[in-house]
C-alpha cells in the first residue's frame, strides 16, 4: 500500500543559478523521504526535470548517454502536466506551456529491498537525507548539457556488499548496482564530511563506502547548460508514483548478476564481475594449476587469486611486466624459456585493451629481450613495441624514484607490477633453482620494486609462478617451505597482492584470457565505465580486436622460436669468444 502524502508539506526550491533559476514545479508532489518515513511503501520515486521544449530532445540523447545516473521512466509532451505512465492523477502545474518534464529514477527506489535483505541503511538508520558528491568521472556529453557524475555513498558492512550489489542490480530503473565501492578519492572526493547535497551519514565500523550514480547529476547537468529557466525536485524530495517498485519486468538471468571482489587495500577499492565470468576464470585457474611434471604445484594455488589479479589489471593504466630465471647458470644465454611467451601474451592483450606496458629485465639480459620484442612487433604478435628498462639499485630510494615520477609517491608511474616466471630473493637474499643452486649474481635486484610497492598507494602487484622460488610468491611462502623440495631454502620472500600459480606460461596465457573475459563481461563494463555510456557490451569491431589477440599455439611458437635463435647465436658468439659455457649440452630440468 502507497503512502498517504496528503499530510506532508509540498516543497518548493529556488536555487540561484548563473543567469537562470532552478526551481521546483510548485504542484509536483515532492515528498522529503527521510528516516520518519516509511520509504519501502513509497513505491517507485522520481527525480524531476522540467526543460524548455527547444532542449528538451539534447536532455533526453544525455539521459539515453548515461543510463545509470539517468535512468529514463517518462519524458511528457510539451506543456503536459499530467504523468500517466507512472501515476494517474498528477498535475506538474507550471506557468509556461513551451515546457518538458522528465521523470528520472531515483535511488531510494531500492532502499526497501535494501533493508529486506538485511542491509542495513545507514541514512535511514540516522534520519537524514543520503549523502550526495559531486564527482570528477565526466559524464557522456550530448547536445548543450555535460557533466560530472553525481553519486549517493551509503555505508554498507564489508560481509554484505555481495548482498547489496545483487538487490541493486535487479533495480536498474532506479540507477542499478554500484558504480564504485571503496576510497571515495578515487572518484574525485576529497571529503566525505561535506556532501555536496542532502548530508552527512555517519560510517560505523567495518562499514565500506559503497557509490551508485544519482539523478540529481540532471542538475549539474542544467548547471552546466545554463539554460534561461529550468525546474528541478530538491534532492531528496522526491516524486512518488503509483508504481510499487522499481523491479525489472522479466526475470534477471543469475548468470549475469555482479559478484563483488577486494582488488585493493591501499587504497581500498573493489571491484565487479558477473556470475558467468568468475566461474569461467576459475576454470582457466584450475587449468593452469595442471601438474604435468608432478611437482605438487597445485597444492600452492589460492582461489582468485587469477581473477583478483585480472580485476586489478583491467582497471589499471599502465602496466610494468617483468621475466627472467637463469636457471641455467653455467649457459650463456642462461635463462630458460619460460617467461618471455607468458609475458609477451599478456602485454599483447594489455595493449590491446589500451595500457600502456613497459618490459622490465636484467642489465644482462636486454639484449635478448629485445630481440623477442622486435621479433613479436615484426610477425604481428605486439601491436606495438613496448619499453625494456632495466632497474639498477642506487641507494634506498632507487625503487621509488623508479616507480614514481620524481620520487613522489602520489605520482606512480605504473599501478600494476607483473612478475612471471621470474627468481625471487629467499629469505638469506640469495636467488635459488629448484635444486638449490645459488644464482644470484645473474640476477638484479628487481623484488625492490615490488617491496617498494607495498608502501606506495595505487601500485598493486601480482606473482606468476609454480614453484614457490620466483618472484611474488613470497605470498604462499609457508606452503612452499612445507610442501616443496628445498622449499626452506628456496622459497621466495618476497610476496606480492596476488600470486597466480599456473605452471610453466600458462599463467600469463591465462591472465590474458580472462582480461578478455572481464571485458566481454557487461557487469564488468559498466562498472569500469561508472554506468555511462549507451552498450555495456564492446561494439563487434572491438570485440574482433581483443579476439585477435588473445594467446595462440602459433604466436607462442614464434616467440620461443625467437628466444631459441637468439639463444643459438650468443652460444655461437660465446664460443668464437672463447667461452666455455656455451659448448656444454643444456640443462633440461625445471628452474
Amino acid at each position: 500500500m502507497q503512502t498517504d502524502i496528503s499530510s506532508y508539506t509540498k516543497q518548493s526550491l529556488i536555487r540561484k543559478g548563473a543567469g537562470f533559476d532552478v526551481c521546483n514545479a510548485y504542484s509536483v508532489w515532492v515528498v522529503p523521504l527521510l528516516g520518519s518515513i516509511p520509504r519501502r511503501n513509497c513505491g517507485q520515486q522520481a527525480n524531476v526535470i522540467i526543460l524548455p521544449s527547444h532542449l528538451a530532445n539534447d536532455f533526453e540523447a544525455f539521459c539515453r548517454c548515461n543510463p545509470a545516473p539517468l535512468p529514463l521512466l517518462h519524458r511528457s509532451q510539451s506543456g503536459e502536466t499530467s504523468c500517466l505512465p507512472l501515476a494517474k492523477h498528477t498535475d506538474i502545474r507550471i506557468a509556461w506551456p513551451d515546457m518538458v518534464c522528465f521523470y528520472l529514477g531515483c535511488s531510494f527506489g531500492f532502499e526497501g529491498r535494501l533493508k529486506t535483505a538485511g542491509v542495513p541503511v545507514r541514512n535511514v538508520e540516522q534520519g537524514r537525507n543520503v549523502s550526495m558528491y559531486r564527482t570528477a568521472v565526466p559524464c557522456i556529453p550530448a547536445g548543450v548539457f555535460s557533466c560530472p557524475l553525481v553519486a549517493t555513498m551509503r555505508p554498507v558492512p564489508a560481509a554484505m556488499l555481495d548482498a547489496a550489489v545483487k538487490v541493486t542490480n535487479l533495480n536498474p530503473l532506479a540507477h542499478g548496482a554500484p558504480v564504485h565501492i571503496g576510497e571515495p578519492a578515487l572518484l574525485g572526493i576529497q571529503d566525505l564530511s561535506r556532501p555536496d547535497y542532502g548530508e552527512r551519514v555517519e560510517m560505523q565500523p567495518g562499514d565500506v563506502t559503497v557509490f551508485w550514480a544519482c539523478g540529481v547529476t540532471a542538475i549539474e547537468a542544467i548547471l552546466s547548460s545554463k539554460p534561461s529557466l529550468a525546474f528541478s525536485h530538491s534532492p531528496g524530495c522526491m516524486f512518488l508514483t503509483d508504481s510499487p517498485d522499481s523491479s525489472p519486468v522479466t526475470k534477471p538471468n543469475p548468470e549475469l548478476t555482479p559478484l563483488c571482489f577486494l582488488v585493493s587495500h591501499n587504497p581500498l577499492f573493489y571491484s565487479l564481475a558477473s556470475h558467468r565470468a568468475v566461474a569461467r576464470i576459475r576454470q582457466l585457474e584450475i587449468i593452469i594449476g595442471e601438474d604435468p611434471g608432478q611437482r605438487g604445484i597445485r597444492a600452492l594455488s589460492v582461489q582468485d587469486e587469477l581473477l583478483c589479479s585480472c580485476l586489478a589489471l583491467s582497471h589499471s593504466s599502465s602496466v610494468a611486466i617483468t621475466t627472467g630465471f637463469p636457471t641455467h647458470y653455467m649457459h650463456s644465454p642462461p635463462d630458460e624459456t619460460d617467461g618471455p611467451p607468458g609475458a609477451i601474451a599478456m602485454a599483447t592483450m594489455l595493449l590491446a585493451l589500451g595500457k600502456q606496458v613497459t618490459m622490465v629485465t636484467d642489465r644482462r639480459a636486454v639484449e635478448m629481450n629485445q630481440a623477442i620484442i622486435d621479433e613479436a612487433v615484426k610477425t604481428g604478435v605486439l601491436k606495438t613495441a613496448i619499453p625494456l628498462v632495466t632497474f639498477e639499485d642506487h641507494g634506498p630510494d632507487s625503487a621509488l624514484h623508479f616507480l614514481c615520477h620524481h620520487g613522489d609517491p602520489n605520482r606512480p608511474r605504473y599501478d600494476h607490477l607483473v612478475a612471471i616466471e621470474r627468481s625471487g630473493r629467499a629469505e638469506d637474499g640469495n636467488y635459488y633453482n629448484m635444486r638449490g643452486v645459488n644464482i644470484k649474481h645473474l640476477v638484479d635486484p628487481i623484488d625492490n620494486l615490488f617491496i617498494a610497492a607495498k608502501n606506495i598507494p595505487g601500485i598493486t602487484t601480482t606473482g606468476i609462478g609454480d614453484g614457490g622460488n620466483e618472484l611474488g610468491m613470497g605470498k604462499v611462502k609457508e606452503k612452499v617451505k612445507s610442501l616443496m623440495p628445498n622449499g626452506s631454502l628456496i622459497a621466495c620472500d618476497i610476496p606480492a597482492d596476488n600470486a597466480v600459480t599456473g605452471c610453466l606460461n600458462w599463467g600469463g596465457y591465462a591472465v590474458a584470457c580472462a582480461l578478455y573475459l572481464l571485458h566481454t563481461c557487461p557487469s564488468h563494463q559498466r562498472y569500469l565505465r561508472k554506468g555511462l555510456g549507451v552498450e555495456h557490451i564492446p561494439p563487434q569491431e572491438q570485440l574482433q580486436d581483443w579476439t585477435a589477440n588473445l594467446p595462440s599455439v602459433d604466436k607462442v611458437s614464434l616467440i620461443v622460436e625467437a628466444q631459441q635463435v637468439w639463444s643459438g647465436r650468443s652460444s655461437r658468439r660465446d664460443r668464437e669468444q672463447g667461452g666455455g659455457a656455451g659448448n656444454t649440452e643444456r640443462q633440461t630440468d625445471r628452474h
